[in-house]
C-alpha cells in the first residue's frame, strides 16, 4: 500500500513538473516526490515543508493555518499565498484528495514558476492539472478503502478487548481470519490514555480506527489494528488500543515506536491530562489479548502516575504498579489514609511518599525534599495524626505507601 501511494505521488510530480507531497487529513505525511539536487533545496523548500518531511507530520498551528483557507471543504484545487510569519515562504497549490465527497487527504505542491500559469478556476481545461486531479482521485479511493479496512479491524479488536464475553470468541476468529498468518505470530498491544473520542457524521462517538492515524502508521510501525475503547465508568477517559506485529516475542521496539507516534496525535491527552502509553508483555497469537490489554492499560496508568516511567512504560518495568493497578478505582479512599489525600494536605502526602520511597531513612528524605530533619519529623507526626497509622510499624508503612501510590493512578 505504501508503494502505491508513492507511485501515485510520483505521477503527479511528473505531470506537473514539480515535487508533490501527500498528507492525510490529519496532516500526517504519507509520501513525497523527489526534490531537486542539493543546490536547489534551499530554493525549493521552506521550514513548513522541511519539518513535514523530516518529522512526518505538520504542527497543529500549521494545520489550522492551512485549514483556514477552506481546504477541507474544497472540491477543486486551491492556491494558498505565502506567509513568512507562519513559516510558509512559498505559496502552495493544494489538490484535495476526496472519495465520494469525503476528504481523505491533500496533495501539496510549491507554487513556483513552473506552476504559475495553471488556471485553477477551470482545472480540467489544463491537461496537466486534469491528470493530476485524476490521480488524486485514485489516491482518495485507496485511502478510503484503507480506512474502511482499518475500521473493520478496529471494531473486531475492540470487541475482543472490551466486548461481552459471549461475542469475544467470534470476534477473535474474525480478526484472525482478517489478519492472516500475522494473527498467529508475535504481537504487542499498546494502550494510550486518555484518548479523545471524535464525533461521527451523526453525532455518535467515533470508537473505530482514528482518522488518518491508521494510514500514517500502517507499514511503518507494524500496526495491524487500531480502536478507541471507552472507559466502562460514565466519566472515565477513553483509551486507544493498537495491535502491533512484532518480529519476536522478546523485542517490543515496534510497539514502543507505535506508542511514541500515537502520543503525538492531537487526540492523545484530554481534560488537561497529558497522554501516556503502556506496552503489554508480547504475546504469540490472539488468545491472551484481553489480559494483554489489562497490562497495557496498567502500564499507561503507571506512566501517568510516575513521570520517571513515561511517557511510554512497559508492563515488565512498572514494578509495584503491576499490583496497584489491579485495585478497584478509589480503593485508596476507602482506607484510613483518606484524610491525607485531601488537596489541603498535598505537601504532607508528598512528604510521606518520599519518606517511604527512601525506605524510612530520615537523612535521605530530608535531602530529597530540601528540608530540615526537624521539619520532616513534624510533618510525619502530622501524617500519623491524620491517618491514625504508626509509621514505626511495617503494616502501617505498607498501607500508607500503597494507598499514596494507588491514589495517583
Amino acid at each position: 500500500m505504501r508503494g502505491d501511494y508513492q507511485h501515485l505521488v510520483d505521477e503527479i510530480s511528473a505531470a506537473l513538473g514539480a515535487p508533490a507531497t501527500l498528507e492525510d487529513r490529519d496532516f500526517v505525511l504519507i509520501a513525497f516526490g523527489a526534490h531537486g539536487g542539493e543546490d536547489d533545496l534551499d530554493v525549493m523548500m521552506d521550514p513548513v515543508r522541511t519539518r513535514s518531511i523530516l518529522q512526518r507530520r505538520s504542527t497543529a498551528a500549521v494545520r489550522a493555518w492551512f485549514e483556514a483557507f477552506g481546504i477541507a471543504r474544497a472540491q477543486s484545487p486551491l492556491r494558498i499565498p505565502p506567509d513568512p510569519a507562519a513559516g510558509v515562504f512559498k505559496g502552495r497549490i493544494c489538490l484535495p484528495v476526496r472519495h465520494r465527497g469525503v476528504v481523505h487527504g491533500y496533495v501539496w505542491l510549491l507554487d513556483d514558476e513552473h506552476l504559475a500559469g495553471l488556471d485553477l478556476a477551470v482545472p480540467y481545461a489544463d491537461p496537466r492539472l486534469a491528470q493530476a486531479m485524476e490521480t488524486a482521485a485514485r489516491i482518495g479511493e485507496l485511502l478510503a478503502a484503507e480506512a474502511r479496512a482499518g475500521a473493520e479491524l478496529g471494531e473486531l479488536l475492540r470487541e475482543v478487548l472490551a466486548g461481552r464475553p459471549a461475542g469475544r470468541d467470534a470476534a477473535a476468529a474474525a480478526l484472525r481470519e482478517a489478519m492472516g498468518q500475522a494473527a498467529d505470530g508475535p504481537l504487542g498491544l499498546v494502550a494510550v490514555v486518555p484518548w479523545a473520542l471524535g464525533d461521527g457524521e451523526h453525532g455518535e462517538a467515533d470508537h473505530g480506527a482514528p482518522d488518518g492515524i491508521g494510514s500514517a502508521l500502517a507499514g511503518q510501525s507494524g500496526v495491524a489494528a487500531l480502536c478507541a475503547v471507552p472507559d466502562p465508568l460514565p466519566e472515565g477517559p477513553a483509551a486507544l488500543a493498537a495491535l502491533v506485529r512484532l518480529r519476536t516475542t522478546t523485542a517490543v521496539a515496534p510497539a514502543r515506536t507505535a506508542a511514541e507516534r500515537l502520543l503525538r496525535s492531537p487526540r492523545a491527552g484530554a481534560g488537561g491530562r497529558r497522554g501516556t502509553a503502556g506496552v503489554a508483555a508480547p504475546r504469540r497469537g490472539l488468545a491472551e489479548l484481553p489480559e494483554a490489554w489489562r497490562e497495557a492499560l496498567a502500564a499507561a496508568r503507571a506512566a501517568a502516575a510516575e513521570p520517571r516511567l513515561g511517557p511510554v512504560a512497559e508492563w515488565g518495568e512498572i514494578g509495584p504498579y503491576r499490583v496497584l493497578a489491579a485495585l478497584p478505582a478509589g480503593a485508596a479512599e476507602d482506607t484510613s489514609v483518606r484524610p491525607l489525600l485531601a488537596p489541603a494536605h498535598a505537601e504532607l502526602a508528598r512528604t510521606a511518599e518520599v519518606f517511604l520511597d527512601c525506605a524510612g531513612q530520615a537523612g535521605r528524605t530530608a535531602a530529597a525534599l530540601g528540608i530540615h530533619r526537624q521539619t520532616l519529623y513534624y510533618r510525619l507526626a502530622r501524617v500519623e495524626q491524620l491517618t491514625g497509622l504508626d509509621l514505626d510499624e511495617g503494616e502501617g508503612r505498607l498501607l500508607l505507601h500503597m494507598a499514596l501510590k494507588a491514589a495517583r493512578l
